[in-house]
């Protein structure tokens, strides 16, 4: 397995047990059913929000990079 996906993997683990321990608990102010149902729905929007958060965070870095890389061109570093 590659380090990204190895990554990815983990940050859908991470936010999906957020979610579902947010979804839970408020779930349970309800009733069992409802802190079930809660933990299951909290647990797919934060795998969701993991993975994207992740693809963001790739794309950002890589406009960071790629902006670096051109202000070097333009402006060479004196040595």
């Amino acid at each position: 397995m590659s380090p990204g996906r190895i990554k990815r993997a983990l940050s859908r683990a991470r936010y999906a047990a957020i979610g579902a321990a947010i979804g839970g608990g408020l779930g349970g102010l309800f009733s069992r059913s409802a802190a079930s149902s809660g933990a299951a729905m909290g647990a797919m929007l934060g795998a969701a929000f993991g993975e994207t958060r992740l693809s963001a965070r790739e794309r950002i870095d890589g406009v960071k990079s790629k902006s670096a890389r051109g202000v070097d061109r333009i402006r060479p570093s004196s040595d």
